[in-house]
């Protein structure tokens, strides 16, 4: 019986393309949470009776990007896809902790 295990590993210059089209996409999404965050931030200091909504849309931020770090970089680590899946944790996973810090 032949065996059907997959030995190959996707190349070094692969991964690099592959992880600068993902930076490019993470950023542009970390860029929109921010900028969200900043206009829920404007409009709460025009709203002094009400309740701040910063900190919850903080709060979702850092939620979106802790999955899409755990089910991107997790997926392409276990495809052994390992500069993609690395830097997926690093960016998105920073990304997150920097707005648990904002969230405060």
């Amino acid at each position: 019986m032949a065996s059907t295990k997959r030995t190959e590993r996707p190349s070094a210059g692969r991964q690099i393309g592959l992880g600068l089209a993902l930076l490019l996409m993470d950023l542009l999404v970390i860029a929109w949470l921010l900028y969200g965050y900043a206009m829920t931030g404007w409009a709460d200091a025009y709203d002094d009776a009400d309740a701040q909504d910063a900190p919850r849309a903080a709060r979702q931020a850092m939620w979106f990007l802790t999955c899409g770090a755990v089910v991107t970089g997790g997926g392409l680590l276990a495809l052994r896809w390992r500069i993609c899946g690395v830097l997926q944790l690093l960016v998105l996973g920073g990304g997150a902790v920097a707005f648990a810090l904002a969230a405060r």
